[in-house]
């Protein structure tokens, strides 16, 4: 029944409200005479009653009609749709009383004065608030549509962001979301209302006001906020159980042409890191133009980024090499699909343990501009393989360096790590040993080598991002080895932006050190990422402490003592000094390590990396 009254008022929506209109029209005239009636008897005036209010009502629906009012949907009525009312309104009295005048001249009675006043005013009023409780109603009944499906949800700013979407909210309820109230950190704005909600406090009051108003959802509506000021909201969100999502640049959502609530996003393990987005500057697509580039390990997650980055500086010829063919067919394909044939891209399947080949490749392609990030990096499984990290990590990038020396490369850039540091761990002594080889090839080359050390990289492979989502989906638990491990972070873009950087800053023997910020604790990330998965840590996903594994660190240092530290353009990128090597007993002790590693002599190679590298000191726990 409730659905054939509304498709017949849906297909007769003009004609009830232009019967609408008319009954009130007609009751706002008559108001006037009743009001008036101690001075004057309907009888007087009743044939000039009945006329002078059909010409009134004539006089409205004809300017309503003429302006379209009966066009608009009022549920979606503006401030412009209003005063559009007001001006019709305007001009339907002016018509009005112009006409009574040349109408009712020299007729048995005249139309009293304060009639035109009070009917104009009843009529104007009346038939406006007629429309805006309508759109008030229909927004209340579209808000309740979804009932209990919508998320309470609580809103994190009260800016032209946070209005925005309350606007677009009102027009086109979202049935996820029902915004309850508000925070902002404004103090001129606390206790105030934004499209009639309330703000309730400040970020700080944040699970306080979730506990109190049962909120189940929680929306940051700043886009604007500085990265670390969102890192510090977004702890203090964490600390609550609601799912917690991020408005975006209400500026890139006007360029896209899309709705604002289609735009907001889940919260992502980036967002907790505070760091800023950084973009390729105008020098460095200006260094890699035209330039014939090559990287290893170009399939793998930071050197498949370099392959992006490199690609839309349009290098004159980008080279691909990598071991494993499903990786480098994927980056292969990826580029391809973008680039087309506007990108001379040539994969290359091959080992940097293979010297012939490295100096094949170095001859047919002539690269002027080596990034090596083909390397092993999993801690555990070379403590158990020591050797397959020196063959693969510590001569792999000498072969290369070596081809890229013989071949008048002009630049080779060393993907290196934090590991390097005071290492405790095989992999990284091995990875020390090859900032050392770089170090040593810059002082009998003309090319310019140089080494960028960072830390871990979210979502790369071998991180513990991959891991932890595995284990979340799961059931968990997660595991962590211990409670107090630290490590720092930075995304896979910035790094790989700041390793092209440092590149352009080489002039021979640098090990550049990228600024990565605050450390973060593996279990503040674990933790961060159940949450942001949908589930309560210790009740819906265990963490699990495993203790640390052999080689393996708390806290890993970005820079040796002995380095010093420099400062560049960059405020992100520092220099250490170069360590003065003895390049010749430096290579001799290198031709041992390999005579070792050859016969998987383990326990010897590790002896040998201990004398090799002063800074080893080996924790097998």
């Amino acid at each position: 029944m409730t659905d054939k009254i509304g498709g017949f008022a849906s297909r007769f929506r003009k004609q009830i409200l232009v019967a609408f209109d008319i009954l009130v029209l007609t009751l706002c005239y008559l108001a006037p005479w009743v009001l008036i009636n101690s001075r004057a008897s309907y009888t007087q005036y009743s044939s000039l009653l009945v006329a002078s209010c059909f010409l009134f009502v004539c006089c409205f629906e004809i300017v309503y009609v003429l302006m379209g009012m009966y066009d608009s949907l009022w549920r979606y009525a503006e401030v412009v749709e209003f005063f559009r009312l007001c001006t019709a309104s305007a001009l339907a009295i002016v018509m009005f009383v112009a006409s009574s005048l040349l109408i009712f001249r020299g007729t048995s009675g005249q139309v009293p004065i304060s009639v035109y006043f009070l009917s104009a005013m009843f009529a104007s009023a009346v038939t406006m608030y007629s429309r805006l409780v309508y759109r008030m109603y229909r927004n209340v009944k579209l808000g309740q549509k979804g009932g209990n499906k919508a998320r309470r949800t609580l809103l994190i700013g009260a800016g032209d962001a946070a209005s925005t979407l309350l606007h677009e909210q009102f027009k086109k309820p979202s049935p996820d979301m029902n915004i309850i109230c508000c925070v902002d950190d404004a103090p001129e704005k606390q206790g105030r209302y934004i499209m009639g909600i309330q703000i309730l406090g400040t970020t700080d009051d944040i699970p306080e006001i979730v506990e109190q108003c049962e909120i189940e959802s929680i929306l940051l509506a700043i886009p604007t906020m500085d990265e670390e000021n969102k890192r510090r909201v977004l702890s203090i969100c964490n600390k609550t159980k609601c799912n917690v999502k991020i408005l975006p640049d209400i500026v890139k959502m006007i360029t896209d042409g899309k709705d604002l609530a289609s735009r907001i996003r889940d919260v992502r393990v980036e967002d907790l890191l505070g760091r800023e987005e950084i973009h390729l500057s105008g020098q460095i697509t200006d260094f890699l133009k035209g330039k014939r580039v090559m990287v290893t390990g170009g399939g793998g997650s930071i050197g498949s980024e370099l392959c992006r980055q490199i690609a839309s500086c349009q290098p004159s010829q980008l080279i691909v090499v990598d071991i494993y063919e499903n990786s480098a067919y994927a980056i292969q394909q990826e580029l391809r699909r973008k680039y087309g044939d506007s990108l001379s891209l040539q994969v290359q399947i091959a080992s940097v343990r293979d010297a012939a080949k490295m100096d094949v490749l170095f001859e047919h392609y002539r690269p002027e501009i080596v990034f090596h990030a083909a390397a092993h990096k999993h801690v555990p499984l070379m403590e158990d393989g020591p050797e397959e990290a020196i063959k693969n990590n510590v001569f792999g990038t000498y072969n290369v360096a070596r081809s890229a020396h013989r071949y008048g490369a002009e630049r080779f850039v060393l993907i290196s790590t934090d590991k390097a540091v005071n290492p405790t761990n095989v992999m990284g002594a091995s990875k020390r040993l090859c900032e050392m080889v770089v170090q040593a090839m810059a002082q009998r080359s003309k090319t310019r080598f140089a080494a960028v050390r960072f830390g871990n990289v979210l979502g790369s492979n071998g991180s513990v991002i991959p891991l932890f989502k595995e284990q979340i989906a799961c059931g968990g638990p997660v595991t962590v080895t211990h409670p107090d491990i630290v490590r720092y972070f930075m995304t896979i873009s910035e790094a790989v932006s700041l390793v092209l950087e440092a590149g352009f800053m080489a002039t021979g023997g640098e090990i550049f050190v990228l600024d990565m910020g605050k450390p973060m604790r593996i279990l503040d990330l674990a933790e961060n990422l159940i949450k942001l998965s949908g589930f309560i840590p210790y009740r819906d996903i265990e963490i699990k402490f495993t203790g640390l594994r052999p080689g393996e660190k708390l806290y890993e240092e970005l820079l040796m003592d002995e380095e010093g530290l420099q400062k560049t353009s960059n405020r992100k990128i520092y220099i250490g000094a170069p360590i003065n090597l003895d390049n010749e007993l430096f290579f001799h002790q290198l031709s041992d390590l390999k005579e070792l590693a050859g016969n998987n002599e383990s326990s010897r190679l590790v002896q040998k990396l201990l004398e090799v590298v002063p800074t080893f000191h080996h924790n097998t726990n």
